[in-house]
Order: structure tokens, then C-alpha cells, then sequence
């Protein structure tokens, strides 16, 4: 469920080149604080991944409500 979510929000994914050669930026519509600048468009792509992977766990852990992404919902349920 993790990897579907991750892979189906990396597809929302936005990139730009930045100006002066100053390599790229990403980001995600609709899940706020999750973007990475790098060099490179690979290096952009893969530090999304890491941020966005970060910014999934810390939600989980602090009990924020992640967006639904592609009909994928994460959630912490309680084991009684």
C-alpha cells in the first residue's frame, strides 16, 4: 500500500528547470511541504522520493490526515 501511494504521488509530480543553471526543482500538488531542488533532474527526482517518504512517516507518526492520493488512503489504525 505504501509503495502504490508513493509511486502514485510521485506521478503528480511537477518539475522545473531553475534559472542561471541553477538545476531543478520539484514538487506535488496537493501535499504541501513535499519538494526538492538538486542539479540534476534525477538527483530532483530521487530527493522527492526521500522527502516525500519523510513527510509520509512524520504524518503518520504526528497523526495528521495524509491526502487521499489516486483513490489510496494511509492511515494509522489502533490494534486493541
Amino acid at each position: 500500500m505504501l509503495s502504490k501511494y508513493i509511486d502514485a504521488a510521485l506521478r503528480r509530480a511537477h518539475y522545473e528547470i531553475l534559472p542561471d543553471g541553477e538545476g531543478y526543482y520539484g514538487s506535488i500538488e496537493g501535499l504541501q511541504g513535499v519538494w526538492s531542488n538538486a542539479e540534476s533532474l534525477e538527483e530532483c527526482r530521487e530527493e522527492l522520493r526521500s522527502v516525500l517518504e519523510e513527510w509520509i512517516v512524520v504524518g503518520l507518526r504526528l497523526g495528521h490526515k495524509i491526502p487521499v492520493v489516486d483513490g489510496i488512503t494511509l492511515e494509522v489504525q489502533e490494534v486493541a
